[in-house]
Protein backbone atom coordinates (compact mmCIF):
# COMPACT_ATOMS: atom_id res chain seq x y z
CA UNK A 1 0.00 0.00 0.00
CA UNK A 2 1.55 3.61 -0.81
CA UNK A 3 2.37 5.43 2.14
CA UNK A 4 0.77 8.84 0.20
CA UNK A 5 -2.45 8.08 2.13
CA UNK A 6 -4.59 10.69 -0.48
CA UNK A 7 -4.08 7.85 -3.31
CA UNK A 8 -5.90 5.99 -0.98
CA UNK A 9 -9.40 6.33 -1.93
CA UNK A 10 -11.09 4.45 0.74
CA UNK A 11 -11.34 6.05 4.22
CA UNK A 12 -10.67 3.41 5.93
CA UNK A 13 -7.71 2.44 3.93
CA UNK A 14 -6.56 5.54 4.46
CA UNK A 15 -6.38 5.65 8.09
CA UNK A 16 -4.79 2.85 8.50
CA UNK A 17 -1.83 4.31 6.31
CA UNK A 18 -1.74 7.22 8.17
CA UNK A 19 -1.00 5.37 11.09
CA UNK A 20 1.66 3.60 10.05
CA UNK A 21 2.90 6.76 9.02
CA UNK A 22 2.50 8.41 12.18
CA UNK A 23 4.51 5.61 13.99
CA UNK A 24 7.39 5.20 11.51
CA UNK A 25 8.02 9.28 11.61
CA UNK A 26 8.12 8.36 15.50
CA UNK A 27 5.23 10.49 16.50
CA UNK A 28 3.30 7.74 18.17
CA UNK A 29 5.19 5.23 21.12
CA UNK A 30 3.46 2.65 21.72
CA UNK A 31 -0.11 2.44 21.37
CA UNK A 32 -0.38 6.57 22.26
CA UNK A 33 -2.64 8.46 19.91
CA UNK A 34 -5.03 8.60 18.10
CA UNK A 35 -6.15 9.35 14.56
CA UNK A 36 -9.56 10.04 12.82
CA UNK A 37 -10.97 10.64 9.37
CA UNK A 38 -14.41 12.69 8.24
CA UNK A 39 -16.18 10.28 5.30
CA UNK A 40 -19.48 12.68 5.31
CA UNK A 41 -21.45 12.75 8.58
CA UNK A 42 -19.20 10.21 10.19
CA UNK A 43 -15.85 9.67 11.32
CA UNK A 44 -13.67 6.74 11.35
CA UNK A 45 -11.47 7.02 14.20
CA UNK A 46 -8.54 4.08 15.50
CA UNK A 47 -10.33 2.46 18.77
CA UNK A 48 -9.32 2.90 22.10
CA UNK A 49 -5.71 1.12 23.05
CA UNK A 50 -5.23 0.79 19.62
CA UNK A 51 -1.37 0.81 18.47
CA UNK A 52 -1.56 3.07 15.25
CA UNK A 53 1.26 1.28 13.23
CA UNK A 54 -1.11 -1.87 13.47
CA UNK A 55 -4.39 -0.54 12.34
CA UNK A 56 -6.40 -2.95 11.09
CA UNK A 57 -10.13 -2.46 10.09
CA UNK A 58 -11.41 -3.97 13.32
CA UNK A 59 -9.33 -1.87 15.39
CA UNK A 60 -11.17 1.41 14.22
CA UNK A 61 -14.63 3.03 15.25
CA UNK A 62 -17.47 5.11 13.89
CA UNK A 63 -19.01 7.92 15.54
CA UNK A 64 -21.17 10.78 14.40
CA UNK A 65 -20.16 14.35 14.04
CA UNK A 66 -21.12 14.81 18.14
CA UNK A 67 -19.10 12.10 19.37
CA UNK A 68 -22.28 9.02 19.72
CA UNK A 69 -20.94 5.46 18.90
CA UNK A 70 -22.15 4.31 15.59
CA UNK A 71 -20.44 1.00 15.82
CA UNK A 72 -16.86 -1.00 15.45
CA UNK A 73 -14.42 -0.69 17.91
CA UNK A 74 -14.63 1.34 21.31
CA UNK A 75 -13.93 4.71 20.37
CA UNK A 76 -11.09 6.32 21.69
CA UNK A 77 -11.42 8.66 25.00
CA UNK A 78 -9.69 11.57 22.47
CA UNK A 79 -12.90 11.67 20.79
CA UNK A 80 -14.06 15.09 21.71
CA UNK A 81 -10.96 16.44 20.53
CA UNK A 82 -11.57 15.34 16.94
CA UNK A 83 -15.10 16.44 17.15
CA UNK A 84 -14.02 19.57 17.96
CA UNK A 85 -12.09 20.66 15.16
CA UNK A 86 -14.52 19.04 12.45
CA UNK A 87 -17.30 21.25 14.13
CA UNK A 88 -14.71 24.20 14.51
CA UNK A 89 -14.30 24.09 10.65
CA UNK A 90 -16.23 22.25 7.90
CA UNK A 91 -13.16 21.88 5.82
CA UNK A 92 -11.51 19.70 7.79
CA UNK A 93 -11.33 16.12 7.09
CA UNK A 94 -8.75 14.35 9.25
CA UNK A 95 -7.44 15.07 12.67
CA UNK A 96 -4.16 13.87 14.65
CA UNK A 97 -3.63 13.53 18.05
CA UNK A 98 0.05 12.60 18.91
CA UNK A 99 2.16 12.08 22.25
CA UNK A 100 5.30 12.33 19.82
CA UNK A 101 8.37 13.58 23.04
CA UNK A 102 8.95 17.08 21.67
CA UNK A 103 5.50 18.14 21.47
CA UNK A 104 5.19 16.71 24.63
CA UNK A 105 8.23 18.64 26.48
CA UNK A 106 7.63 21.72 24.74
CA UNK A 107 4.14 21.45 26.05
CA UNK A 108 5.48 21.23 29.88
CA UNK A 109 7.05 24.57 29.53
CA UNK A 110 5.58 28.31 29.23
CA UNK A 111 4.43 29.48 25.84
CA UNK A 112 6.09 31.86 23.46
CA UNK A 113 2.96 33.96 23.66
CA UNK A 114 -1.13 33.07 24.06
CA UNK A 115 -1.36 32.77 20.65
CA UNK A 116 1.67 30.36 20.25
CA UNK A 117 3.13 27.68 22.10
CA UNK A 118 5.95 27.45 19.76
CA UNK A 119 8.56 30.31 19.00
CA UNK A 120 8.73 31.47 15.06
CA UNK A 121 11.91 30.25 13.94
CA UNK A 122 11.38 28.72 10.79
CA UNK A 123 9.83 29.89 7.77
CA UNK A 124 8.52 25.72 7.19
CA UNK A 125 6.24 26.19 10.77
CA UNK A 126 4.74 29.65 9.68
CA UNK A 127 4.08 27.97 6.15
CA UNK A 128 2.88 24.35 6.76
CA UNK A 129 1.32 24.97 10.68
CA UNK A 130 0.85 28.42 11.51
CA UNK A 131 0.19 29.23 15.09
CA UNK A 132 -0.60 26.44 17.59
CA UNK A 133 -1.48 27.72 20.69
CA UNK A 134 -0.82 25.66 24.61
CA UNK A 135 -4.66 24.63 25.41
CA UNK A 136 -5.07 24.45 29.51
CA UNK A 137 -4.63 20.86 30.75
CA UNK A 138 -6.90 18.50 31.17
CA UNK A 139 -6.74 14.89 32.12
CA UNK A 140 -6.84 12.65 28.84
CA UNK A 141 -9.91 11.74 27.80
CA UNK A 142 -11.68 14.54 29.13
CA UNK A 143 -14.46 15.98 27.16
CA UNK A 144 -13.79 19.74 28.21
CA UNK A 145 -10.45 19.23 25.66
CA UNK A 146 -12.93 19.52 23.10
CA UNK A 147 -14.73 22.46 24.66
CA UNK A 148 -10.89 24.42 25.06
CA UNK A 149 -10.19 23.37 21.42
CA UNK A 150 -13.81 24.71 19.86
CA UNK A 151 -14.14 28.07 22.12
CA UNK A 152 -9.89 28.73 21.24
CA UNK A 153 -10.23 32.42 20.50
CA UNK A 154 -7.35 32.31 17.61
CA UNK A 155 -7.41 30.93 14.26
CA UNK A 156 -5.81 27.76 14.44
CA UNK A 157 -5.25 24.49 12.65
CA UNK A 158 -3.34 23.17 14.85
CA UNK A 159 -2.69 23.06 19.04
CA UNK A 160 -0.42 21.82 21.99
CA UNK A 161 -2.34 20.29 24.85
CA UNK A 162 -0.82 20.76 28.10
CA UNK A 163 1.86 18.41 29.21
CA UNK A 164 -0.09 16.17 26.79
CA UNK A 165 0.62 16.47 23.49
CA UNK A 166 -0.23 17.91 20.19
CA UNK A 167 -3.49 17.68 17.52
CA UNK A 168 -3.39 18.56 14.42
CA UNK A 169 -6.26 18.85 11.50
CA UNK A 170 -5.71 19.09 8.07
CA UNK A 171 -8.22 18.97 4.60
CA UNK A 172 -6.95 15.21 3.87
CA UNK A 173 -4.52 12.62 6.23
CA UNK A 174 -1.68 13.13 4.24
CA UNK A 175 -2.44 17.23 5.15
CA UNK A 176 -2.53 16.32 8.82
CA UNK A 177 0.14 13.76 9.43
CA UNK A 178 2.62 16.52 7.28
CA UNK A 179 1.98 18.86 9.78
CA UNK A 180 2.27 16.64 12.68
CA UNK A 181 5.18 16.27 11.59
CA UNK A 182 6.67 20.01 11.08
CA UNK A 183 5.06 20.70 14.42
CA UNK A 184 7.14 17.84 15.97
CA UNK A 185 9.96 19.62 14.01
CA UNK A 186 9.25 22.94 15.24
CA UNK A 187 8.83 21.64 18.77
CA UNK A 188 12.56 20.05 18.61
CA UNK A 189 14.28 23.10 17.26
CA UNK A 190 12.23 25.61 20.06
CA UNK A 191 13.70 22.79 22.27
CA UNK A 192 17.18 22.59 21.12
CA UNK A 193 17.64 26.79 20.87
CA UNK A 194 16.09 26.89 24.43
CA UNK A 195 19.01 29.40 26.66
CA UNK A 196 19.93 30.55 23.64
CA UNK A 197 19.96 34.21 21.79
CA UNK A 198 17.65 33.03 19.25
CA UNK A 199 17.20 34.72 16.19
CA UNK A 200 13.32 34.76 15.66
CA UNK A 201 11.57 35.52 12.58
CA UNK A 202 10.63 39.17 12.22
CA UNK A 203 7.40 39.96 12.58
CA UNK A 204 6.81 40.91 9.08
CA UNK A 205 8.23 38.21 7.79
CA UNK A 206 6.02 36.39 9.49
CA UNK A 207 2.94 38.50 8.05
CA UNK A 208 4.63 37.49 4.61
CA UNK A 209 4.16 34.08 4.97
CA UNK A 210 1.18 33.86 6.64
CA UNK A 211 -0.27 35.54 3.85
CA UNK A 212 1.25 33.70 1.14
CA UNK A 213 0.80 30.46 2.26
CA UNK A 214 -2.91 31.12 4.27
CA UNK A 215 -1.75 30.00 7.59
CA UNK A 216 -3.18 31.02 10.84
CA UNK A 217 -1.29 33.85 12.92
CA UNK A 218 -2.23 36.73 15.24
CA UNK A 219 0.01 39.90 15.88
CA UNK A 220 1.53 39.49 19.16
CA UNK A 221 0.07 42.61 20.80
CA UNK A 222 2.18 45.82 20.86
CA UNK A 223 3.96 46.39 24.19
Amino acid sequence: MSAATDRVTDPLAALIAAGRQLVDAGLSPGSSGNVSVRDGDRILISGTGASLGRLTPDGIAEVSLDGTHLGGARHSKETPLHTAFYRREDGYRAVVHVHSPHAVALACLAPWAAHNAVPPLTPYFVMRVGQAPLLPYRHPGDPALGDDLLTAPWPLRAALLANHGAVVAGASLDEAVDRATELEEACRIALLTAGSERRELAPERIRELADRWRSPWTPAPLN
